[in-house]
């Protein structure tokens, strides 16, 4: 299961304050105009932030989560899927992901992408810009890394490794892969795999396993990963502080 309507997404160390919030809609280049959601922190310190959500699209966790990332320090957009076959109503508990992710493409979540990272960098022309997703965003995010977007790196939660492997050799901005120990979706063994071929081709990654966390182990409601969500927002942190300086 991936994160429902019920959903807290735990908040980062040290949150600032956020100077708005709210949704918007965008269009891509290829004409399909979607939802999304925007939070913007009253100090910008990290940068530009990318949200892909779960595979039911945008729905109220991801509102929250934009939130979140703002308080972090980024300028945020999280933005939905499935603009070309459900336009852009609500994504809440009810919604039939499923019927419409039949239609999904990994180009259609890129030019979606595209059309995001141009809003926010218009907003903020010198800033880097990183990815982040979860679940089904996970792995799309870290395809995004594989494309000319300029983006300094792609972070991904309890995403599906085979998306990232068959991109491997276009990798050309560092990943971060997190994943939950008893995801009952994709092996701890999948992703070592993955990480083994990242190492082959000299591929910058970085790796975390949470043994025994459950899929979606990101929320508040799971006391018992608690700490497991304080180093998932560190690590999150560490790695897009780095990219940043690198880019």
């Amino acid at each position: 299961m991936c994160h429902d309507d019920d959903s807290l997404p735990p908040q980062p160390p040290d949150p600032g304050p956020v100077a708005e919030h709210g949704p918007l809609e965008l269009q891509a280049a290829d004409g399909n105009r979607f939802a999304a959601y925007q939070a913007v922190p009253e100090t910008c310190r990290r940068g530009n932030l990318i949200l892909l959500p779960d595979r039911r699209g945008l729905h109220p966790f991801y509102f929250r989560l934009a939130q979140a990332f703002a308080a972090a320090g980024f300028r945020t957009v999280a933005f939905d899927y499935f603009g070309r076959t459900a336009g852009v109503d609500s994504r809440a508990d009810g919604f039939r992901w499923g019927e419409h992710g039949l239609y999904l493409t990994p180009a259609h979540v890129e030019a979606d992408a595209r059309a995001v990272a141009a809003h926010l960098r218009d907003a903020q022309p010198n800033a880097s810009t990183v990815s982040v997703g979860f679940c089904l965003g996970g792995s799309f995010s870290w395809r995004l890394a594989a494309t000319d977007l300029g983006l300094a790196g792609a972070i991904g939660l309890y995403g599906m490794p085979g998306f990232a492997y068959q991109v491997i050799d276009q990798l050309t901005a560092p990943i971060q892969l997190l994943v939950a120990g008893a995801d009952h979706a994709t092996s701890v063994h999948a992703f070592e795999a993955l990480a083994s071929e990242l190492d082959k081709r000299g591929k910058p990654y970085d790796m975390q396993v949470y043994p025994g966390a459950p899929h979606a182990y990101f929320d508040e409601h799971y006391a018992e990963w608690a700490d497991a969500c304080r180093d998932t927002w560190a690590r999150m942190l560490a790695f897009t502080d780095q990219v940043r300086e690198e880019a």
